[in-house]
């Protein structure tokens, strides 16, 4: 059975040294690099019940997954892209469980290639897809929830200087244990007061 999927209109948000794009099968290698070698890197901070397994890394499972990101970005429910950096793919990150209405609110979730983190490339990714949220989405609020000792994901949030609004007990089950989560949260007031100095900080072309 052919594991190829229907083609479709990829979205590429670019920052000042990565760039942000929907994934397709011809991602695959890339990224089952990278999880293949992360692997215990990752694991340990992914939602899991007790009773389900891993993520699956076959290339079927990928492209299903693919096919999975397109129907939420075709309803408007979550957009999933992949982090490249001169064509090499580094990690994820996604918005997700977009509300309308009343919310207007969604989740950012992330993660990266052990190999360069550390060097505020997932910084830049968050702030790109910040503004996709706020000034192409019209989102009102995005919140990002992090175990609280998973200190790299933190770090992400805090050097961006994004609210902490404090502890969610017992939030998530993350491989099987349901643990606490550590709340940050932007609103779109706050990004229109910010964005000049994100942008500048994180997007644009620096001027040495």
């Amino acid at each position: 059975m052919s594991t190829r999927t229907a083609i479709y209109s990829p979205i590429s948000l670019h920052g000042r040294r990565l760039v942000l794009r929907t994934m397709t099968e011809q991602d695959y290698d890339g990224w089952y690099e990278v999880r293949t070698r992360c692997c215990e890197w990752l694991l340990k901070w992914e939602p899991r019940s007790a009773h389900s397994s891993h993520l699956a890394d076959d290339q079927r499972s990928f492209v299903s997954r693919c096919a999975i990101r397109e129907r939420e970005r075709q309803l408007g429910t979550g957009f999933g892209f992949g982090i490249f950096q001169d064509g090499r793919f580094l990690g994820e990150i996604t918005l997700s469980s977009i509300q309308r209405g009343p919310l207007q609110s969604a989740f950012v979730g992330y993660w990266i290639d052990e190999a360069v983190a550390g060097q505020g490339l997932m910084p830049e990714a968050v702030v790109v897809l910040l503004q996709y949220a706020f000034e192409s989405l019209k989102l009102h609020r995005i919140e990002v929830n992090i175990i609280p000792r998973n200190a790299p994901s933190r770090r992400v949030v805090e050097k961006l200087g994004i609210r902490y609004e404090g502890i969610a007990e017992r939030y998530l089950e993350i491989d099987g244990a349901w643990e606490d989560h550590a709340r940050y949260a932007i609103t779109a007031e706050e990004w229109g007061d910010r964005a000049p100095e994100l942008v500048a900080d994180w997007l644009l072309p620096r001027r040495d």
